[in-house]
């Protein structure tokens, strides 16, 4: 098949053809149709995760059509239409006993753990557990674009910050995360904030329903903006970013009992950030993370799509090949558009 590998951290990834997986037993081969490009494959790339081993094929947010069945699989089939989240569970530990696959303590993750979506095929493991079938009014490039980002903020906002109807959601950081946590907040009442550098950025988190936007490049005290716009600071805060600054000043935009949820991913030298550890004790403030989603889960998500509340499509900033995936890739951290980006052509 073809892919794209990377052999060394930082090196520039190339197309290759290299061996179709086979399916473990308990797993499934996927025909990739559609896989996003984040910036998770980004920090793997770098080499912030000590899981991968190299060479690597990047890649984790998929959906495709399933092409090879384990021996041990009941629930699917060959031409079943499906996605997968970014962390599965092995279906044997504590956690995964207790419905939280996204904390398993044997976790997989395509493109981290082992070769992912960057290619023409994948394999899945623990398919019976982790897939979750597509509905057929959902093309594959709106299922790979709830990914890592839609699905993570589904469960930050829904799930981790409780956030409903009335209350401010400050978000931090409009990249594909950050927008679907403000389309998620909106389509459940909330009054969300957005905060981001860019205003075109902005600009499209007020066409998503934030009513209210700060640019932090033209504020100085972005917290007191937020706070000043809330009248009294946010119930639930997201950074959806990952960085030092945008999470010190999620934690600084509460209201008293307020909750933050860390979304972004804080790795290398920004895994330690500073936090306004005395405001969260006199405010009695709560930090939560937020890490994929179960694939159980993922109904009550679908349930909203079906109905017209959430449209990840709108999210959707482009589409490229697998060979303008390699500089999508490079180039995560210059932030450069707005939306998802999507790999269609393989």
């Amino acid at each position: 098949m073809k892919a794209v590998v990377y052999e060394a951290f930082s090196a520039p990834p190339h197309i290759m053809t290299v061996p179709d997986p086979t399916p473990e037993p308990h797993g499934v081969v996927v025909k990739v149709m559609a896989t996003g490009v984040c910036r998770s494959d980004w920090h793997g790339w770098v080499g912030h995760d000590t899981d991968i081993q190299l060479p690597n094929v990047p890649g984790h947010e998929l959906a495709g059509i399933v092409e090879a069945v384990g021996r041990d699989v009941t629930k699917w089939k060959v031409g079943d239409r499906v996605t997968v989240p970014f962390v599965g569970g092995c279906g044997a530990c504590p956690e995964c006993h207790s419905g939280n696959h996204q904390v398993c303590d044997r976790q997989f993750q395509p493109g981290f753990t082992h070769w992912g979506s960057f290619a023409q095929y994948v394999g899945l493991h623990q398919a019976d557990i982790n897939l979750v079938e597509l509905p057929e009014s959902m093309d594959f490039t709106t299922a790979a674009s709830l990914g890592c980002r839609f699905v993570t903020s589904f469960r930050a906002v829904i799930d981790q910050g409780k956030a409903s109807a009335g209350q401010w959601v400050a978000v931090h950081g409009c990249g594909g995360v950050g927008l679907s946590a403000i389309m998620i907040a909106n389509a459940v009442g909330a009054n969300v904030v957005a905060v981001d550098i860019s205003e075109e950025k902005l600009a499209l988190a007020r066409a998503l329903g934030a009513v209210a936007t700060v640019n932090a490049s033209e504020v100085a005290e972005v917290a007191e903006a937020v706070i000043e716009t809330t009248r009294g600071g946010a119930h639930v805060s997201l950074d959806a970013l990952g960085h030092p600054t945008t999470c010190f000043n999620s934690i600084a935009n509460l209201r008293k009992r307020g909750k933050h949820v860390q979304v972004g991913l804080m790795l290398a030298e920004n895994s330690t950030p500073a936090i306004p550890m005395s405001r969260v004790i006199a405010n009695e403030l709560e930090i939560l993370g937020s890490h994929g989603m179960q694939a159980h889960r993922y109904d009550a998500m679908l349930e909203m799509m079906r109905s017209g509340k959430l449209a990840p499509e709108k999210l959707i900033g482009r589409t490229i090949t697998l060979e303008q995936s390699i500089d999508a890739l490079m180039t995560m951290d210059r932030f450069e558009g707005t939306g998802v980006t999507v790999v269609t052509e393989f």
